[in-house]
């Protein structure tokens, strides 16, 4: 079918759509989608799943399919060709979520899109069923007008970090192939504020278990020389930061520079919730910090708890520990300088094991590319502000697993998900306002990448 020559009004096409979008979203949040048996249904995340495959079909993509992957998700996953000469873009979301934990926290019910002071409130709303949305409301508003060629895929097990989909990019790296990848997760500095994430930090993670006695003994009679493991544990995790609260890793490098957009203070105390008089960690920048450096965080230790503790000297205890890896930093070398840290540094000649985790590494995105140009100008048009950039201070493995496949594609990560939205907490929420502009940028991006052409994907 040819093109329609008329220019498409995406702004006002994507206005009036907003009522549906609240309606579809409410729907889509209704499904407690968290891809774990043990705590929701099966059939909750195969109902997301069909509801996206529909949503997408309705939204002009005729071939979506769901693919089981090898850890059990369903990938939802479709394709609408290019018209002769222009690119194909990959437009990525997923459909399930983290859990609502403590239900008491929230305000009104999880998993029912509820609006209060103009925010839509429920799991997900945002992370990333609002990115969902979004997608589906750029590519109604083109309808028959979009050139470019199109693949979606959704996810269905990104917040359990199974691997499903990477496995399946390995696997069948043809259903990916494209000249451009939104990665559509992340979001703007703030409200209003168009940003692009251009970096991810990598992720090294161990546990660590010290031994010291063959069993418990009675802190009276032995205590003093008797080493304790857990003040030995707690002597060697006391390494791992300095006094300004900086990580400080033997052979690791931690005062890299950031040269994006700035991380007000004030902001980050709000956004991370942080009491009243308690200083924030570190020396530098909070851009740099979030961004730009590693960072060790103390996820949980293993010993006795306070209530029900005898007067007795722990044998054992045991730390998991969570090491985020900056760009241009190897995250097996840095998993090696932390075992050998946690090594050298425990005291008392204690036994000490350390258990590797699979390690994730960092990402940068290219930003000298046609793809990435047209994005800064549908973005600043959408929101009348010149785009910025940010970092992420998590992980998203998939962007690895693409740049491996598809070595010539420019890939960006975007979306709704600003700080207020308090993704994976209670009462996470969304923004209307952010979903339709950032929708209007993404269907304006298409319409400019149309017109550079050179589209050389299989699609």
């Amino acid at each position: 079918m040819p093109a329609d020559p008329r220019p498409v009004d995406v702004r006002s096409a994507i206005a009036s759509q907003m009522p549906r979008a609240k309606s579809e979203l409410a729907e889509l949040v209704r499904f407690t989608s968290v891809h774990d048996p043990r705590q929701f249904p099966v059939e909750e995340c195969t109902g997301a799943a069909q509801w996206v495959q529909r949503a997408f079909v309705d939204a002009g993509i005729p071939d979506v399919q769901l693919i089981e992957t090898v850890d059990g998700s369903l990938a939802v996953v479709g394709s609408r060709p290019a018209r002769a000469g222009a690119p194909t873009v990959l437009l990525y979301s997923h459909y399930d979520v983290q859990p609502p934990g403590d239900e008491t926290l929230w305000d009104s019910g999880p998993f029912e899109l509820t609006e209060r002071d103009g925010r839509w409130y429920g799991r997900g709303s945002a992370d990333c069923k609002g990115n969902v949305i979004m997608h589906l409301l750029a590519l109604r508003a083109l309808g028959e007008s979009l050139d470019v060629g199109v693949r979606v895929v959704c996810e269905g097990s990104e917040e359990m970090g199974t691997g499903g989909l990477e496995a399946l990019v390995e696997q069948r790296p043809e259903l990916f192939s494209a000249d451009m990848v939104v990665i559509a997760d992340t979001g703007n500095a703030r409200v209003g504020s168009p940003t692009v994430t251009t970096t991810l930090r990598g992720i090294a993670n161990v546990v660590v278990h010290v031994e010291t006695l063959a069993g418990e003994v009675h802190s009276g009679m032995y205590g003093g020389p008797a080493p304790d493991a857990l003040a030995a544990l707690v002597r060697v995790l006391s390494t791992l930061r300095n006094e300004q609260g900086d990580t400080t890793i033997d052979d690791l490098d931690g005062m890299q520079n950031w040269d994006g957009v700035e991380y007000d203070a004030e902001q980050f105390r709000s956004d991370a919730g942080v009491l009243d008089g308690v200083g924030l960690a570190g020396s530098g920048l909070v851009a740099e910090a979030v961004w730009a450096r590693p960072a060790l965080t103390i996820l949980g230790i293993d010993c006795p708890p306070v209530v029900g503790s005898a007067a007795a000297i722990s044998p054992r205890a045991s730390a998991r520990l969570n090491l985020r890896v900056p760009p241009g930093m190897d995250s097996l070398r840095a998993q090696d300088a932390l075992v050998a840290h946690l090594e050298a540094r425990t005291p008392w000649n204690a036994r000490v094991t350390v258990e590797r985790e699979a390690i994730g590494s960092p990402f940068r995105a290219r930003t000298d590319g046609p793809g990435y140009a047209a994005l800064s100008e549908a973005l600043q048009e959408a929101f009348g502000h010149q785009m910025g950039t940010a970092g992420q201070g998590g992980s998203i493995p998939l962007c690895n697993a693409l740049a491996q496949v598809l070595p010539d594609a420019e890939i960006v990560l975007m979306g709704v998900e600003e700080p207020r939205c308090r993704i994976h907490a209670p009462n996470e929420s969304v923004d209307p306002t952010e979903i339709e502009k950032m929708a209007v940028a993404e269907a304006l991006f298409l319409q400019r990448l149309a017109g550079s052409g050179s589209g050389d994907s299989d699609s």
